[in-house]
């Protein structure tokens, strides 16, 4: 399954102030597992940026003078996104200013359902907590030592993290060889490096009598154990 994790920077709060987005950022996941291919452009958005908006990602205008416009990046990011879910954090705010985008450059292409809103997920796993994506990050033990400001590329990464640990944590994106891969993969040097730890040769012999003593010890300890409900 592909999905693709998205966040924006934008000059303001609203599109119907006529703001407009800065800097975008799309992270390519497979099989909950990010596969490091990303879109990250900055943005000239032909307007200024509001001061409160600078003061949380960083970005001033004076650094997008040379950049691109949205037309002019537009179908690199349809491109990019196809028909894969998107993944968001306050999934509505970024969909408003990228269908906005759409719109203003003459694009026929919306992000319509094709979405998973995290503060949602999380709302639902968490009710009560906090869900802004600094709570979240640290709910999970999600290191924030790289991010000084709110950019896009940097906190799609950490919502990667965090929309794994939502979903049931990192045991979600094991890599797992299957039989049919190894069958199938005639390199073998190849199927090498995916093995982290060498094979443990089976045990040749029997348990001495301290081991089966305690293991004796340790089943008595066992509380309500499975096999009283069925022996």
């Amino acid at each position: 399954m592909r999905e693709i994790i998205l966040d924006t920077e934008t000059t303001g709060l609203s599109v119907k102030d006529g703001h407009r987005v800065v800097e975008i950022a799309a992270c390519e996941m497979k099989n909950y597992i990010l596969t490091g291919e990303t879109f990250h452009v900055y943005i000239n958005p032909e307007r200024e940026i509001d001061i409160n908006a600078s003061n949380i990602h960083g970005i001033r205008i004076e650094d997008l003078n040379e950049k691109p416009k949205f037309a002019q990046i537009c179908n690199d990011l349809i491109k990019f996104i196809k028909d894969s879910r998107l993944v968001i954090h306050n999934a509505e705010f970024d969909i408003s200013f990228l269908n906005n985008e759409f719109e203003i450059c003459g694009s026929n292409y919306r992000i319509k359902n094709n979405y998973l809103d995290t503060i949602k997920l999380a709302r639902k796993k968490l009710p009560g907590s906090l869900v802004n994506l600094d709570a979240l990050c640290r709910r999970f033990n999600i290191s924030l030592d790289k991010r000084e400001y709110h950019g896009a590329l940097v906190d799609t990464h950490l919502l990667a993290d965090v929309y794994i640990e939502l979903i049931g944590g990192k045991q979600t994106s094991l890599n797992l060889i299957t039989k049919s891969k190894i069958n199938n993969d005639n390199n073998l040097e190849d199927l090498k490096n995916h093995l982290d730890k060498k094979q443990i040769n089976e045990r040749q012999f029997l348990p001495n009598k301290k081991e089966l003593e305690k293991h004796i010890d340790f089943i008595k300890n066992i509380k309500n154990p499975i096999w009283d409900k069925y022996f």
